[in-house]
């Protein structure tokens, strides 16, 4: 790596109308400063960009604005939607360092693009996916783990994007970064929270950033693949549950405690697995801890370790309905076919009295299951019985909250708040992997 990159962060995708305002001054590819309120709207084949009375500022297939003062000026964009089909999905106003680009993406469509060096980037990204007051050493695993995952994916995007499977009786589908083609990375939980200077970027995360600048997780020398999300469960699941199949020794399936706790091998092994709550870092009650760690909408999710959803069989048929565009007919069984060694699904078999079909991976399984998502893939079906003799509710008992591959955030920040080093915690998630700079003094 030839020195820090620049990022293309997508804040706003295929959108219709945007409404800005610009602090300070931001400059037009032919010298034009602009400052002030500011619209966005697509046309068929190009974005209009008007000032507060309507005036057309400028009308192309793209539209660059570039600060004048890279480090006083900022833009600002209302209503920019996060935790898109989650369940904290909401619309915030947002605002961000460094130049913006709209461009056209199609027939009164187009993307909303933030350019920005890495490490700007990261603070952000630390402060949005985790509070801002989180302990230091977290901070500092958290902000290496991003560096790395961001730049294994800007590798990963020139490689062919890996076969998935989809027909009347199977699908296996799973997301990654390479389903954004005209920017690098999205602003949202789909690759990494980026929330701009909105989320406070307190001294903690500075001092993170700056003591980790340049620094990477390595694996026989390259970068690697490090994923993140919020709570395994207790332990943390491999790569090919959740995406691609492909193995990493670094991404080795590890117990979240100092004791060892087995892996799940059976059906009965994860019926006994998720219902217990062992021994782990990231199984807390700790309020106060937590409130330190999370972000203000992550709070309202408190049950992540060990959780429960008990949906009628009528309501499970419409969700199903609505989220797969199939009829299953009366459902009949939910029988999980593959497990990862958390317990995580990864082949679920949906039984209907007019069809069945085998549904992964992990996030397909999620999606499918819930209005929005379910918290994890690791959970034992209960199926009871009404007075026909037929089903008449299923029971989900659940746990974790992710994908459970590589870093657990939680986990990760109580071991932090336990004494532990960035580098103890890095090496505990991720087997065998290096840390090495790779830019930076």
């Amino acid at each position: 790596m030839n020195g820090e990159p620049k990022i293309k962060v997508a804040l706003m995708q295929n959108a219709p109308e945007a409404r800005l305002n610009l602090s300070g001054f931001f400059v037009l590819p032919d010298g034009r400063p602009l400052s002030g309120e500011f619209s966005a709207q697509a046309g068929d084949k190009d974005v209009v960009l008007s000032d507060a009375s309507g005036v057309a500022i400028a009308s192309q297939k793209d539209i660059l604005l570039m600060p004048s003062s890279p480090a006083e000026n900022f833009f600002t964009v209302r209503n920019i939607q996060i935790g898109i089909d989650f369940h904290w999905q909401r619309l915030q106003e947002q605002s961000f360092r460094g130049g913006f680009l709209l461009t056209h993406s199609g027939p009164g469509l187009f993307h909303l693009i933030n350019m920005i060096g890495m490490e700007e980037y990261l603070a952000s990204v630390i402060s949005s996916e985790m509070s801002a007051d989180a302990p230091l050493e977290f901070m500092k695993a958290q902000a290496i783990t991003a560096r790395s995952w961001l730049a294994a994916m800007l590798e990963k995007k020139t490689l062919p994007r890996p076969a998935q499977e989809r027909n009347e009786n199977e699908v296996r589908l799973w997301q990654d970064v390479n389903d954004h083609e005209e920017f690098d990375v999205c602003a949202d939980d789909h690759c990494q929270r980026y929330q701009g200077i909105t989320r406070i970027i307190s001294d903690n995360v500075a001092r993170a950033i700056n003591a980790t600048r340049g620094v990477f997780l390595t694996s026989e020398g390259r970068i690697c693949d490090a994923r993140y999300y919020k709570c395994c469960g207790g332990r943390t699941e491999i790569f090919s549950s959740a995406w691609e199949d492909r193995s990493f020794d670094y991404l080795s399936s590890v117990a979240d405690s100092g004791e060892a706790h087995p892996q799940v091998c059976s059906e009965q092994d994860a019926a006994d697995w998720l219902g217990r709550k062992p021994d782990a870092y990231c199984n807390t009650n700790d309020k106060a801890l937590l409130e330190r760690i999370l972000p203000a909408f992550d709070l309202e999710t408190l049950d992540f370790f060990r959780w429960r959803v008990v949906y009628e069989r009528r309501e499970l048929e419409n969700i199903l309905r609505e989220k797969s565009e199939i009829d299953f007919g009366r459902l009949h069984r939910l029988v999980p076919l593959a497990r990862g060694p958390s317990g995580r699904i990864y082949r679920l078999k949906i039984e209907g009295s007019k069809k069945s079909m085998i549904v992964g991976k992990e996030l397909e399984i999620r999606r499918r299951l819930s209005p929005t998502h379910l918290l994890s893939s690791a959970f034992i079906v209960t199926a009871e019985q009404g007075p026909d003799g037929g089903v008449q509710r299923f029971i989900l008992s659940g746990g974790g909250w992710g994908h459970g591959v590589g870093l657990c955030q939680i986990g990760a920040a109580v071991m932090a708040a336990k004494g532990f080093s960035a580098s103890d915690i890095l090496a505990h998630y991720f087997t065998g992997a290096e840390l090495k700079k790779l830019y930076g003094s």
